[in-house]
């Protein structure tokens, strides 16, 4: 048994959408969330300034005493996360693209596939080279909606503006066909129902924090690390920028289970000053 905390960080509030959904599968965890709200969203960032953040982050979680680490947010994903692997070998770090990627080829029936995502996510092309790694024959399908992360984070979720957005967006894949479509940002879960309506009741909509959640399970089950039942779980919220607005919007990611927000400004390059 093993009662640290599961370490979990995005660049904003996207990724409460996983801790919801870690919340309703493992109840028993405590979690501790870091939302980059100072710098996010990292779409528009270049790779290497993603990296010398999400190092930054992992080495906060570290010092914090997690158990394991979950990059909830897909630009970071993107930009890669060996250096976190090996700053912190003993710390188990799970990420979105391989078990959605496995999701989405499980669903589909006609072997198209679309992804949509940041920038960073599109270009970096991580979800074509996971989906590829399964070796099954599809297509697939990319399309950037870089505005889609602006809208969530005002809390802009309905209405002509974003379904006009959405429209102009999933045309493209509309077009090619496909019938199971990865949401690739943390963010899009909040759009479920704006992109289903564009997309059709018969396109499978396939989200990252339900696969992240069973690879968390696994995890934990291979490395008997669960939390004793007997002691209640704790929530730990810390963001870089205004903790009021964090926990206003991050209730709607989440819920009731945000009580209080730590602010903590963002230092970069901790380690290497």
């Amino acid at each position: 048994m093993d009662p640290r905390p599961i370490g979990v960080f995005d660049s904003g509030v996207g990724g409460l959408t996983v801790v919801r959904t870690l919340i309703d599968a493992l109840p028993s965890e405590s979690i501790l969330y870091y939302g980059d709200t100072a710098r996010g969203p990292y779409g528009p960032r270049t790779r290497d300034d993603v990296l010398a953040i999400t190092a930054e982050i992992a080495d906060t979680l570290v010092d914090e005493g997690v158990k394991m680490i979950v990059v909830a947010c897909n630009s970071a994903s993107s930009a890669g996360v060996d250096h976190i692997r090996k700053a912190h070998p003993d710390v188990p770090l799970i990420e979105v693209w391989e078990p959605t990627a496995r999701a989405a080829v499980n669903a589909t029936r006609n072997r198209s596939i679309g992804v949509i995502g940041t920038e960073l996510t599109i270009q970096s092309r991580m979800y074509e080279w996971a989906i590829r790694a399964t070796r099954e024959n599809v297509q697939i399908y990319s399309q950037a909606c870089p505005q889609f992360v602006e809208f969530v984070e005002r809390g802009e979720t309905t209405g002509d503006r974003v379904m006009s957005l959405a429209e102009e967006y999933l045309a493209p894949l509309k077009e090619n066909g496909i019938d199971t479509l990865i949401l690739g940002c943390t963010h899009y879960p909040l759009l479920r129902a704006v992109v289903q309506t564009v997309m059709g009741q018969g396109v499978v909509l396939i989200e990252s924090d339900k696969e992240i959640a069973i690879d968390v399970f696994a995890e934990l089950t291979r490395r008997g690390a669960f939390r004793p039942r007997d002691r209640s779980p704790e929530y730990r919220f810390v963001c870089s920028g205004d903790p009021e607005a964090f926990r206003t919007l991050g209730s709607h990611f989440l819920g009731p289970e945000i009580s209080s927000v730590e602010g903590r400004p963002p230092f970069e390059h901790r380690r290497g000053a």
